[in-house]
């Protein structure tokens, strides 16, 4: 990638490979196994066929998707993520959260009791929460 085309910051370049509401919303689908493109397209309302299979080459490309043939004649496939697509997940929960909160549906709750989960910043080496500590972390 050429210096003038480099993203200027980490978020730059997650939104360079994940960053469209067609590529998060087959991220999002993908979170609970493979599907094959069919149902893919049933998962992911409103996506045409030919942005679909635009966006599942480009997120081959970006290697958070994988493509696992189950047809040989015709070539047919098989969708899952990988493990850095399965990475997202977090990411993904906090955006459906933040949507949540502004009226654009229900929030996630824990399958045993029903609570509203909560997200919250956790240093494992320290075992505290972020604000517990005695200064503001320090991002690097």
């Amino acid at each position: 990638m050429p210096a003038d085309d480099a993203p200027s910051s980490p978020l730059a370049s997650a939104l360079g490979r994940v960053g469209d509401r067609w590529s998060l919303l087959i991220v999002d689908a993908l979170l609970d196994g493979p599907l094959r493109y069919g149902e893919l397209q049933q998962a992911v309302s409103g996506i045409a066929t030919n942005m679909l299979a635009q966006r599942l080459r480009h997120l081959e490309a970006q290697r958070v998707v994988v493509a696992e043939p189950y047809s040989r004649r015709p070539a047919r496939y098989s969708y899952d993520l990988t493990a850095t697509g399965r990475s997202l997940a977090g990411a993904l929960r906090l955006l459906a959260e933040w949507g949540a909160q502004g009226g654009g549906g229900a929030t996630a709750r824990h399958r045993l009791c029903g609570t509203p989960m909560e997200v919250r910043w956790y240093c494992p080496t320290c075992d505290l929460l972020a604000g517990e500590e005695p200064e503001e972390p320090i991002f690097v």
